[in-house]
């Protein structure tokens, strides 16, 4: 009867584990835009440096860049977060696994790390966010 207990128990945890993947799923589409978005702005400023140094458009190109740059680093961080977000659900799956047969109860640990990978992945959320509002507001759309 020890068998059949035990894989009960695996069925129950995997089941319980099935949300948690579908949230790193979710994160993973997260970080493949914020991937494309930050290739896009370093795209971007290679061309700005490579274009020829003309006194009436130095400051524009500086401008331009600067605003990159931020864009750059509010998407560095919005990456970091995510990811960060994505490590601590699977370590609240293993955790999962390790309770099923582990004689100590580890809920608390796994609330913890749950919420912790939520509000890493709000905070990734946010950042992403006034990311884009800085490249729409930094946005010229000339009329033709």
């Amino acid at each position: 009867m020890q068998t059949g207990s035990a894989l009960t128990d695996i069925g129950r945890v995997i089941q319980l584990s099935v949300a948690p993947v579908f949230l790193i799923t979710g994160i993973s589409g997260l970080l493949s835009v914020l991937s494309s978005r930050l290739g896009r702005t370093i795209d971007r400023s290679r061309v700005l440096h490579a274009l020829p140094d003309h006194e009436e458009t130095r400051d524009d190109i500086h401008n331009e860049l600067s605003v990159l740059s931020r864009r750059a680093k509010l998407i560095y961080r919005a990456m970091t977060l995510a990811t960060t977000s994505a490590l601590l659900i699977c370590f609240v799956i293993v955790s999962l696994f390790i309770s099923a047969f582990a004689s100590f109860p580890i809920g608390a640990v796994i609330a913890v790390l749950f919420v912790a990978a939520v509000i890493a992945l709000i905070a990734a959320l946010v950042l992403f966010l006034r990311e884009v509002f800085l490249a729409t507001r930094a946005l010229r759309i000339q009329p033709s």
